[in-house]
């Protein structure tokens, strides 16, 4: 069927539909069912790794794409599909993606189903936790594209509830983190069943040994293409860390969330007891915050997940595994609790806002010794994250204020304080109007917790240089000696804050501490000849020749 021009288009009688997107997606020469589908997404132009993935993916090549999430690598894929469902005629699933989540699966077989709309694509998510006769339930009803975990497909296929025998097209969707994830081996029984006759696509953010591997051994001349990091960071979001030393980061993002007032927001965690303590500690403290990780049950996930992007919850900690996959256009910030383990982390984690070209912010709490590790993120993802310094005490009272003023007009505009009316009149007799409100809002803004961590400031900025002077210890690890009490002992007896201390190397009968030049004198009188693990300590500038 020939395409329409862009004017008959444009008068097209679909509601909400832009013509200009048309322009830039009508270049690859897709149907129109699937112009208007994505236009109805939202879609208005394709993004770098859509630009060169998508015309050989039509043409029915092997793809090896590294791209990130937050690319948009779900359509790169996810249209070819689509385009392919006209050329075939079966009644199995004629395309199959894997996906290492539970959370992944839905999300990229609900971004299908939309996708597909006006072509009548249907997709299904198929993966564990949920109970195996619905999924039959639901296979039986018919479908065209299957999105599952590998684990879950493979019983399906033991159990015959599920034919592979007329896939044409399989995408390993994250296939790094499905090797950390131990599939491996699922992944190569499920492509040993499925005809050898077939695309291939692989999408990875890495490439690690065994993903290349698999892609011998497994694709027929596959095309590579990437997106340089510098592209992945989406221009739109606004990176900044603070320096916080450990025990008072949740102190300090209960400030910043006061003073940002975000919509919604995720923080990101590194262990899954870290999630538990950081969402515990923000509802005692009244915050609307939820919690996922791999621990909770499915269901429980999907309610989090459904809150979440309700707006009942503002507030959702999780690990890296368990938000892959997320995909929420309207978080307006992320939160590092913890900073990435490693560059791709990063990009990963802040590419969860800033989506569908909206700003979004990126915030990274970085202890002193963290420092190397955000100057290598910032190399490695070609960006430059700012020092920026926590609100003061009146700019967190000023925005409680701010917040409080809200509710009183609400409050007042829908009539809830009328049954409050008598009593504020007996108070009124008794006392000025002014006191009455001004008790009022003492009960309502708390600001102990403000003046806990107003001393909390950025020690220096990333790369900067710091002037350290070496001292020499008579005492070591035979002394059974750790850095901990070296740590407290000079911020105890010198009154130097922990995060102000260098580096600390013990060996057998003495050790070494690396000190602000213009705070060492300060620590050696304090320290020399004071008692260390029962034992006197005496402390000087370690000379050139013992540092080796």
């Amino acid at each position: 069927m020939p395409k329409k021009s862009l004017t008959n288009l444009s008068n097209s009688k679909n509601k909400n539909i832009d013509a200009t997107s048309y322009a830039k997606f009508n270049e690859f020469n897709i149907s129109d069912k699937t112009l208007i589908s994505l236009s109805i997404m939202g879609f208005e132009e394709p993004t770098p790794i859509q630009k060169v993935v998508i015309p050989h993916a039509l043409k029915g090549k092997d793809i090896i794409a590294q791209a990130q999430t937050g690319t948009g690598k779900t359509a790169a894929f996810g249209i070819p599909l689509i385009e392919m469902k006209p050329l075939l005629k079966v009644k199995n699933p004629y395309s199959v993606v894997l996906t290492p989540t539970r959370e992944l699966a839905v999300q990229v077989s609900g971004e299908i189903n939309k996708m597909g709309l006006k072509s009548g694509i249907t997709s299904l998510p198929i993966y564990g936790g949920q109970s195996f006769e619905l999924q039959m339930r639901s296979i039986k009803r018919g479908f065209d594209i299957v999105v599952a975990t590998p684990g879950r497909l493979l019983d399906h296929i033991q159990r015959k509830t599920l034919s592979l025998e007329e896939v044409r097209a399989v995408v390993l969707d994250e296939a790094d983190e499905m090797l950390n994830m131990g599939f491996i081996e699922d992944i190569e029984k499920i492509l040993a069943l499925i005809p050898t006759e077939r695309q291939t696509m692989l999408f990875s953010a890495t490439m690690p040994r065994e993903i290349i591997e698999i892609a011998k051994s497994h694709m027929n001349k596959p095309l590579h293409f990437g997106v340089d990091a510098s592209e992945m960071i989406v221009a739109k979001i606004k990176q900044v860390f603070y320096e916080i030393p450990e025990e008072d980061k949740i102190r300090a993002l209960t400030r910043l969330l006061d003073v940002e007032g975000p919509s919604a927001t995720l923080v990101f965690c590194h262990t899954k007891r870290e999630v538990d303590e950081v969402a515990g500690k923000l509802q005692q403290m009244g915050y609307p915050a939820g919690a996922i990780h791999g621990d909770f049950t499915q269901s429980h996930r999907d309610d989090m997940m459904r809150r979440f992007k309700s707006g009942d919850l503002d507030i959702l900690v999780a690990t890296d595994v368990a938000a892959r996959g997320l995909d929420i256009p309207d978080v307006s910030h992320v939160f590092n609790y913890s900073i990435p383990q490693d560059p791709e982390g990063y990009i990963h984690r802040i590419g969860r806002t800033g989506r569908a070209g909206k700003s979004g912010i990126a915030i990274t709490f970085v202890t002193p010794r963290q420092y190397r590790q955000l100057r290598l993120i910032e190399q490695a993802a070609k960006t430059q994250i700012k020092k920026a310094k926590l609100p003061t005490r009146d700019q967190v009272r000023k925005a409680k204020e701010n917040e409080l003023a809200k509710i009183f007009d609400d409050v007042i505009q829908e009539g809830k304080h009328d049954r409050f009316v008598t009593f504020a009149q007996v108070l009124l007799q008794k006392y000025a109007p002014s006191d009455v409100i001004s008790a009022a809002l003492s009960m309502l803004i708390d600001i102990e917790d403000i003046n806990e961590i107003e001393s909390i400031e950025p020690a220096m900025e990333v790369g900067q240089k710091t002037n350290f002077v070496r001292l020499f210890m008579t005492i070591g690890k035979k002394d059974k000696i750790k850095v901990g009490d070296i740590v407290k002992s000079i911020s105890a007896e010198a009154g130097i804050p922990a995060r102000k201390i260098g580096n600390i190397a013990l060996y057998d009968k003495f050790s070494f501490v690396e000190i602000p030049t213009n705070l060492a004198d300060g620590v050696i009188h304090a320290i020399n000849d004071s008692i260390m693990r029962g034992r006197k300590v005496s402390v000087q500038v370690a000379k050139k020749k013992k540092e080796n």
